[in-house]
């Protein structure tokens, strides 16, 4: 084994471990629901510190989406992994999420070059995925800048978590709620 494999495999350790505590940072604060949407957008390129698009890894995906599907499986919540803009940040989601939701789905299959490594990784991990271009997920978590708002119901409020990257990715998370609506003798909870 080369020391650049072994520097490499200590990395993504390394990685492994920082995802790890966010996900119990970020468990505990959102307060997801049974069949809530959690929305992932994910930019392994820009964990790995390169351009977004410019160096898709499935090594990253193998690392952060096995982890992220036990949480998900625990809360008994779905998860959308959203793509690239070149599959129209279509989202890859389990069939029982799209048939709960009445998603319609669409005619795409994630590859590196036209959905990333983490939408691949989704494909290939869940049951029966299927792909969708429309959805409002419950809360999301974005790393990379990967632009997940579209994909979540108003009103977003962002979370703030004790980490604040990940790799050499930036990382944002958010949770939703219902509108405020009403006037001056409105009462909200």
């Amino acid at each position: 084994m080369t020391e650049k494999t072994k520097q490499s495999e200590q990395w993504i350790l390394e990685l492994a471990d920082c995802w790890q505590n966010i996900l119990t940072d970020f468990f505990a604060k959102v307060k997801l629901r049974p069949k809530q949407i959690l929305v992932l957008g994910c930019s392994t390129s820009e964990v790995r510190g390169r351009q977004i698009g410019r160096g898709s890894s499935l090594a990253v995906a193998e690392a952060l989406l096995p982890p992220l599907l036990k949480w998900v499986g625990r809360y008994d919540v779905f998860l959308a992994v959203q793509g690239c803009e070149h599959i129209n940040r279509a989202l890859v989601v389990e069939e029982a999420c799209a048939d709960y939701y009445k998603l319609e789905q669409v005619t795409v299959l994630p590859v590196l070059d036209a959905g990333g490594a983490m939408t691949v990784q989704a494909w290939q991990s869940y049951t029966a995925p299927q792909m969708v271009e429309v959805l409002q997920g419950h809360a999301g978590i974005d790393i990379g800048d990967t632009f997940i708002g579209m994909h979540l119901r108003p009103v977003v409020i962002p979370l703030r978590l004790q980490v604040g990257s990940l790799g050499q990715a930036h990382i944002t998370f958010a949770c939703t709620r219902p509108r405020l609506i009403g006037g001056a003798r409105a009462v909200y909870p």
